[in-house]
């Protein structure tokens, strides 16, 4: 059951403890709201002003559980203030481990990293959110739906999702995206996204099936990825990873050697924007 005051309490107190700059915005000469104002809320969590003043006010309808989750990763809540949440709201938390719920700290990471290729994703490749240059470096990869999210579902399926990595790394990445799935099912069990991701791929992939076959375990990123820009053509980035094991999530951060040609490439990227891409 709602506890409708409980939630209008909650919901005021982490409006008001939050900073427009920590959540990237301008704070403004003449702001006298003590934290941000009901409407940023609304914004950051993707739903209507009115909705969200009616939730602070105790009226409403309940919540769905989609509702709640964005509204818990607009407020940058903690895994445990998102839990608490969902059961003001009088539902069961998402479970742990493996969902979509971003940490504060992952995200006040990827808002300072405007000018820089960086991601979150989840363990099955799953992009959560990008950074202004990741998305033009590799395109909105947040914009997929079902078992497309994945990138290792897109590539055994879509052929568009190689044409981003140099034609040497294709095979090494075959090999790479059917062990790191086969490891994620036997983390996660038979009953798991990641074991329902293998059925449609084994339905789906002659290769995937005689990759899958080779029992593979263990392979590795690496750290160096080389990519083929549709726009500034090859760039060689190095890739570092800042892993959350509370959710199993990776902030993907890409960057090139400074004065090599890939840096001056990414300099040029930067001013292209997305503009050109699809």
């Amino acid at each position: 059951m709602i506890d409708r005051t409980g939630l209008a309490e909650f919901l005021r107190h982490r409006r008001e403890a939050l900073q427009p700059e920590d959540v990237g915005l301008p704070r403004g000469s003449r702001r006298r709201t003590a934290g941000l104002r009901r409407e940023e809320v609304a914004a950051l969590c993707h739903m209507s002003a009115d909705y969200y003043s009616r939730l602070e006010r105790e009226r409403g309808p309940q919540p769905s559980e989609r509702m709640l989750a964005s509204i818990a990763q607009g407020l940058h809540l903690s895994i445990d203030e998102r839990d608490h949440l969902f059961r003001l709201a009088g539902h069961n938390p998402p479970t742990r481990g493996a969902g979509d719920h971003i940490s504060p700290g992952l995200l006040r990471v990827l808002d300072r990293l405007d000018d820089t290729p960086a991601e979150i994703v989840t363990e099955l490749g799953e992009t959560l959110r990008q950074s202004p240059m990741g998305v033009a470096l590799t395109g909105d990869t947040t914009r997929y739906t079902g078992p497309a999210r994945s990138s290792g579902y897109r590539w055994f399926t879509d052929p568009a999702a190689r044409r981003l990595h140099a034609p040497e790394e294709h095979p090494f990445l075959t090999r790479m995206y059917a062990a790191g799935l086969r490891e994620i099912v036997t983390l996660r069990g038979p009953g798991s996204r990641a074991a329902h991701l293998t059925e449609l791929l084994l339905g789906a992939s002659e290769e995937f099936r005689r990759v899958w076959g080779d029992h593979e375990i263990g392979i590795r990123p690496h750290e160096v990825k080389h990519f083929v820009h549709p726009e500034v053509g090859a760039l060689e980035l190095t890739c570092q990873r800042l892993v959350d094991p509370g959710q199993a999530h990776s902030l993907m951060v890409y960057t090139a050697v400074p004065g090599s040609e890939s840096y001056e490439k990414l300099q040029m990227l930067a001013v292209i924007g997305t503009q050109t891409l699809p």
